[in-house]
């Protein structure tokens, strides 16, 4: 029984020994660029792929020395790598239909090489004759570039696209450029496994996608998911919340779709005061709610706050807006609409769950404050940090020129709108909130709403 054992364990330690190296012979670069270019044009889509050599580790490269490429041997290794690396892990769809490619060209390239930097140079790159044999092309630096070529019925169809190189490295960084006949080229910034993107997406695709974006991105946001419960603490009546929910939406899609079109501030400091200004709305909320909760008042806070939040959205929506295609403005409406229904959605959770809990658990001025008092806490703190992260950043005026005082007259006729729309709802509609805000909040004898 002792051999079996000291067997097993000479096993174990082998592997301890072994493993460390093994893995280091197969890493992967941390970083990794990946370059392409889609081009359908009559019956043939062209996809130009730039990859690094290191990155492929799969493949025994020919070297004339240590980690220096043979070229006069490389043309069949440098095949089977854009088989097994490219081809294998790119797919590409003509509407619902996987296209299957063929290798048309592929050759090694030097790390200073420009030639992707357009889809004509780099076409022309490709196709040329090959690097001199005598060339140093070493394996850590140098680029696999390729040429696929895949049938097609139709240069117009709806092409898609499944960039899924994330094997390639830690972290995979895409720029693919799409260039469909006759109108402008597209570019893309991909991450890792994108999953499946739509090159020249319709406007229902387009709706599709940012309904969605919005929709899980409320849900998912812990921060604006928090100012929604703040919202509702104090006003746990459907009829009552939501339009002070939906006085939210409307100011954040001013500032965002306002962002979008660059009239927001493009500094380094910007997005981080945002930030903590939106850690700020939830302290100030929260401590209301065990102040003194007005639902008039409440409106014009809601769409005070929500105004940076629009801001906060824009951020999120700088990398997302890529898959819009053309329709940039249906895209940032549709957003919206996802973010609205996605704060019904937590309204039809949040409302009937803090209803049960001062119906049967706490009484409701303690829940109420209690609750509200855990909030403030953790807004708090995430406005302490959001705030040391803010002031390491250095605030400089901004230039006092044309583009300036254009941009500051946009930015004026907006606040004349909106003073107008903040007359409209509060001083028409607000008449009928000050009976209801009456009873939002029972005294301090009442147990329930």
């Amino acid at each position: 029984m002792k051999r079996p054992l000291m067997t097993t364990l000479a096993v174990a330690l082998l592997a301890v020994v072994l493993l460390p190296l093994y893995i280091s012979a197969h890493d992967v670069p941390s970083d990794v660029r990946i370059q392409m270019f889609v081009r359908p044009e009559g019956q043939t889509l062209r996809l130009l792929v730039r990859a690094p050599l290191a990155s492929i580790n799969d493949i025994s490269w020919p070297e004339l020395q240590p980690g220096v490429l043979d070229l006069s041997r490389a043309e069949t290794a440098l095949r089977q790598a854009t088989s097994t690396a490219i081809v294998d892990f790119i797919d590409i769809y003509e509407g619902g239909r996987k296209l299957e490619p063929r290798v048309a060209a592929v050759r090694a390239s030097i790390p200073a090489d420009r030639s992707f930097e357009a889809y004509d140079q780099a076409l022309a790159h490709i196709t040329a004759p090959p690097l001199p044999h005598e060339t140093d092309v070493f394996v850590a630096q140098g680029l696999l570039d390729a040429i696929l070529e895949y049938p097609i019925e139709s240069d117009r169809s709806d092409f898609s696209v499944h960039p899924d190189v994330q094997q390639l490295g830690v972290q995979v960084l895409t720029v693919l450029r799409f260039l469909p006949p006759g109108r402008p080229e597209r570019a893309f910034i991909l991450h890792n496994d994108p999953g499946r993107i739509r090159l020249d997406p319709s406007w229902r695709h387009a709706v599709g996608i940012f309904v969605a974006e919005g929709f899980f991105h409320i849900l998912d946001g812990i921060d604006h998911l928090l100012f929604l419960l703040c919202l509702v603490i104090p006003f746990r009546q459907f009829r009552l919340v939501f339009p002070i929910v939906t006085a939210f939406t409307i100011a954040h899609s001013i500032t965002l779709i306002a962002s979008v079109y660059g009239m927001a501030p493009d500094a380094l400091w910007f997005p981080p005061l945002v930030e903590t200004l939106i850690a700020a709305s939830i302290v100030y909320m929260a401590l209301e709610n065990i102040v003194s909760p007005g639902l008039r008042r409440r409106w014009a806070i809601a769409f005070a706050f929500g105004l940076v939040h629009g801001f906060g959205f824009s951020f999120v929506m700088r990398d997302t807006l890529q898959f819009a295609g053309s329709h940039l403005v249906t895209s940032l409406l549709s957003f919206n609409v996802g973010v609205e229904i996605g704060q019904v959605v937590a309204l039809l959770l949040l409302i009937p769950a803090l209803d049960l809990l001062f119906r049967f658990g706490v009484a409701e001025r303690i829940g109420a404050f209690v609750l509200s008092a855990i909030v403030a806490h953790t807004g708090w703190h995430w406005m302490l940090d959001r705030g040391s992260q803010l002031i390491r950043y250095r605030f400089e005026w901004p230039v006092f020129d044309a583009a300036f005082f254009a941009l500051f007259l946009q930015w004026m006729m907006i606040a004349v709108a909106l003073a107008g729309l903040a007359w409209l709802v509060f001083g028409v509609f607000g008449l009928r909130t000050d009976s209801a805000s009456s009873d939002a909040m029972p005294p301090a004898s009442d147990a329930h709403v």
